[in-house]
């Protein structure tokens, strides 16, 4: 028999109708592979207090596109006219593969999980816009944008609003069974479409996170300053590190998941078989040694596709430098000599302390 669809006029629904379609969304939504796909109407977010005074106190740091297009962050009709529904889907990149904070691992640094495989940008966007093609073929006449992290959208309050996961109190959204390692992924829709019920907080009174985080950037629950921030540092940051934060970076080299590691709630937290999530040779734990040799041809190469390819060669050599001089091992400055001439100021400087640093440490080990 052919497959034949149901379709909902989207001006012309039913309850009934709405309920039916927004099952047959979330059901395609598991076969193109997300882990979660909720629904939440179109509502004034209390989350825009909240984002408006962490802009307002300057915890979004040198990141001044966050203040952009704030009106459409209010009001997501300025996006979508007459926006009813937003879908929210998640999808999982957890691996097998060990913490990237790996303490253990001498010598070598530290990549941030999501930044094991490709770009996650590209195939999760493939799938959300293959659900957006089966939103428009069930609902004729329907019109939406989707997102994958790159909209004037609230992703996460928007997940919690849809029942996907809560805002944990390291600013990441956590799901019970997902745990906290997943991508998001929205549609901001005019059809209308039957909601789900938030999802309430489970935190409790845990403040692991909080008390893990080497900078202190998590101020209090649920507020991160971007200032002290690692993965703000290591990625966003264009030009130099302050010296006070550099030896609380540790050998991280793009990114850091301590906030997220530490979280009971990814203890049990399910793997991905998605290919483009899997690690890339070299890319959990990779030789410090081996990245300071790298030119920016080698590094455009290694990173093809890859989301570390975000910092360019000058600010990841400058990660690289940082953690070269955090790993304390004297035969580490041979490597870091070649850059104490560099043409650039920042690397040059950067040079400097990590071999300053590693001069150091080796003093004060002598003295002992």
């Amino acid at each position: 028999m052919p497959n034949i669809k149901r379709a909902f006029p989207a001006d012309k629904m039913t309850e009934m109708e709405a309920s039916t379609l927004t099952k047959k969304l979330r059901l395609r939504a598991l076969e193109l592979g997300f882990a979660e796909c909720g629904v939440a109407p179109v509502e004034q977010l209390e989350d825009m207090q909240h984002y408006d005074a962490w802009l307002e106190h300057g915890f979004h740091a040198d990141m001044d596109y966050l203040r952009r297009h704030r009106e459409k962050k209010h009001d997501p009709g300025l996006i979508v006219p007459q926006a009813r529904s937003i879908i929210v889907c998640s999808f999982v990149y957890n691996t097998r593969a060990p913490r990237s904070t790996d303490a253990h691992a001498e010598g070598d640094g530290w990549i941030s999980r999501y930044a094991w495989g490709d770009d996650y940008h590209d195939f999760v966007l493939k799938k959300i816009r293959a659900l957006y093609a089966y939103l428009t073929e069930l609902a004729p006449g329907c019109s939406g944008r989707y997102y994958v992290d790159t909209g004037p959208v609230l992703e996460r309050a928007w997940a919690q609003h849809a029942g996907i996961g809560w805002l944990g109190k390291n600013t990441c959204l956590i799901n019970p069974v997902l745990g906290s390692y997943t991508f998001l992924a929205l549609i901001i829709t005019d059809a209308e479409l039957h909601p789900d019920q938030p999802m309430p907080d489970r935190c409790g009174t845990c403040t692991r996170c909080l008390d893990a985080c080497p900078t202190g950037a998590l101020i209090e629950a649920n507020v991160l300053d971007a200032n002290r921030c690692i993965s703000y540092l290591a990625i966003e940051k264009k030009d130099e590190i302050p010296e006070a934060l550099r030896e609380e970076m540790g050998r991280h080299i793009f990114g850091c998941d301590i906030c997220q590691d530490v979280c009971p709630w990814n203890r049990r937290a399910p793997v991905s078989l998605e290919p483009g999530v899997q690690p890339r040779e070299g890319a959990v734990n990779p030789a410090i040694k081996e990245l300071l040799q790298l030119d920016e041809e080698a590094f455009r190469r290694r990173f093809r596709k890859s989301p570390v390819k975000r910092t360019k060669f000058r600010g990841f050599m400058r990660n690289v430098l940082i953690a070269a001089g955090n790993s304390r091992q004297p035969e580490m400055r041979a490597y870091i000599a070649p850059f104490l001439e560099h043409e650039d100021e920042l690397l040059r400087t950067t040079a400097r302390w990590a071999y300053d640093r590693i001069g150091s440490t080796q003093k004060q080990e002598d003295a002992a």
